[in-house]
């Protein structure tokens, strides 16, 4: 099976891009068909499922996110996470944004892998990682990048409350459930 990209052109160039292809790719079938797709460029992101041992909780970000007012009330609790710079390095980033966003410092690090969010409309790969952390790991004060008007909320929840919370489809976004569901089978 082959594919060709025939054309490609940025249509939109803000703090995300978008792309339009003219693509030619084998049918199953046989064959070959030429077709027009989008592109919505969101780049690599990180995030990581944190577990504090001596309060048995997994840590959360609680904060609001716009895309989502027309489903929800605004405010998702998900993993801590960011965007990835070209040519950054995955851990260091993931690192930076702990501290930004819930004030704590990670040491070990393990790569759960990797996935694509939405890969029927945009580039976005999330790295995902897992650590283990004590409440004394807190030394920054987290809540996001005021310079960016950023305003996080740090969640602790319990283990099993998780796990309450996961079965009642309390979470609404996708790299939170691949770690949580990632987490309770693997810990």
């Amino acid at each position: 099976m082959t594919y060709h990209i025939l054309e490609e052109t940025t249509v939109f160039d803000d703090f995300f891009r978008i792309k339009k292809a003219k693509i030619k790719h084998d049918l199953f079938s046989s064959g070959s068909v030429e077709i027009n797709r989008f592109c919505f460029e969101r780049g690599d992101s990180v995030a990581i499922v944190i577990y504090e041992k001596d309060t048995d909780s997994l840590l959360f970000t609680n904060q609001f996110r716009y895309p989502t007012v027309k489903k929800t009330d605004g405010w998702i609790l998900e993993l801590t996470a960011g965007s990835l710079e070209a040519d950054e390095d995955p851990e260091q980033r993931v690192k930076i944004e702990v501290e930004e966003e819930i004030g704590y410092t990670l040491t070990n690090l393990v790569l759960i892998g990797s996935f694509f969010v939405s890969p029927g409309g945009s580039s976005e790969r999330v790295l995902l990682y897992y650590t283990e952390v004590a409440s004394t790991d807190k030394v920054f004060e987290g809540g996001g990048m005021h310079n960016e008007k950023e305003d996080i909320q740090l969640v602790k929840i319990p283990v099993l409350d998780t796990r309450n919370k996961l079965k009642n489809f309390e979470f609404q976004d996708a790299k939170t459930l691949v770690g949580l569901q990632w987490f309770l089978f693997n810990k």
